[in-house]
This record gives C-alpha cells, structure tokens and sequence, in this order.
C-alpha cells in the first residue's frame, strides 16, 4: 500500500540540522521499539516532509532533506517578544523557582485563545524576552529512516485526527 492521504503511516527516523558550517548535528531519533505514527495529510508535519514521503510504500527507506521554505518557515522578527516580569508571578507573587531561565520552553496562551510556546532568549530587570517562532525555523533537516507500516486510517481516527494505538494516542 502506498502513502497518500488519509493514510496511517508509522515510520522510523533519523532527523538532522545543519548549523552554519554544513555540519549536521542529530536531535532527534525515532526507532522502531517507539516509532511515529500519524495519517497523512492531517499530521501538522511540514509540508516538505510529506510531499517526500508521498508515494513511498511498507519497507521504503528514506533520506532527504527539507529546506526551511518547506519546512518550519523563517523566524520572525514579530514573534519575538518582551513580556513584563509580573506575568509570571503566581498567586502568591513569586516566579516558580526555575521557570525563568535562558533556553526554557514556557507554554503561553495568546489572545486568542490558541497554546503556543516561547523559548526564553533574555531575562531583564522587569520584563522577559520570549522567542515564540519555531525551534525549527531557518533550519534545514535532513530525514532518514524507513516507511514500517502503510494502511487505511480507521473512520475513528479521521474523526479524531489522530493515529490509535502504536505510535499514536492510546485512548
């Protein structure tokens, strides 16, 4: 069976960056004993990873890379942020004792509504620097693994818009 839409695809990977001198650097590994499940056309993975996946079948491997343009975009300047120090504070007025520190991942909610993170970029006497771009952004990655298993999404899960079971949500 090949991948197309609305397929469940688990696979295994290897997945690179390369740093300003071309040298790659691994940050993530993907192996077979957890492997990532996901249907696709619904996963939220870059559009440049799927269209290379596209096509492949159970037993396919795979290495490519793909480009930030495809990818998780270029970071911008809007979605660096300086947030007052006070917001923070919990009820009893005090910042949680490791919360702020430089490379921190901070869960926020906007205006909106909508959860995003920041990464804590500066720490000031009165307000908090926060960069809510992709960890991603201006990177290329390179993917290598293996297609495990190719098959049709089960009704539930499209509803659900998520994988059951192996590498997917167990509920």
């Amino acid at each position: 069976m090949k991948i197309t839409e609305n397929k469940v695809v688990t696979i295994t990977y290897r997945l690179g960056v390369l740093d300003t001198d071309n040298e790659e650097s691994i940050i993530e590994n993907v192996n077979s004993e957890q492997p990532m499940a996901f249907i696709f056309g619904m996963s939220g993975l870059p559009e440049g990873f799927e269209r290379q996946i596209e096509g492949l079948e159970n037993g396919s491997d795979f290495d490519f890379s793909v480009n930030p343009e495809e990818g998780y975009g270029f970071s911008d300047e809007d979605a660096i942020v300086d947030l007052p120090l006070d917001m923070f504070q919990i009820e009893d007025g005090k910042i949680p004792e490791g919360m702020l520190h430089i490379g921190n991942m901070i869960p926020m909610t906007n205006e909106e509504g909508h959860s995003m993170t920041g990464q804590v970029i500066e720490i000031g006497e009165n307000s908090v620097t926060l960069d809510f771009n992709h960890p991603l952004a201006d990177r290329i990655m390179h993917f290598v693994g293996k297609v495990i298993d190719v098959r049709d999404a089960q009704a539930e899960e499209l509803a659900h818009g998520h994988v059951h079971g192996v590498g997917g949500v167990e509920h």
